[in-house]
């Protein structure tokens, strides 16, 4: 079952040409701008936390780098 999600009208200022090119293709803009807000809203998600936890993946893979996996003995492949 598909979400429903609260909408909020709001402004944008998007370049004239692309709108044109859009609206010409049919392409429904606003759900075009909310899925490349959803993704740039991924990617600084993402960001954040590998900066977040930057000192933890040094750490992890500074102890692989010095000590080997802790499993490597057990691997079948």
């Amino acid at each position: 079952m598909a979400r429903v999600h609260a909408r909020k009208a709001t402004n944008l200022t998007i370049d004239m040409t692309l709108v044109g090119s859009a609206k010409e293709l049919g392409v429904n803009i606003s759900q075009a701008a909310e899925e490349g807000i959803r993704r740039a809203v991924s990617q600084a998600r993402a960001e954040r936390w590998k900066l977040e936890n930057r000192a933890a993946l040094n750490s992890s893979n500074d102890f692989v780098d010095e000590h080997g996996l802790p499993l490597e003995a057990r691997r079948l492949f």
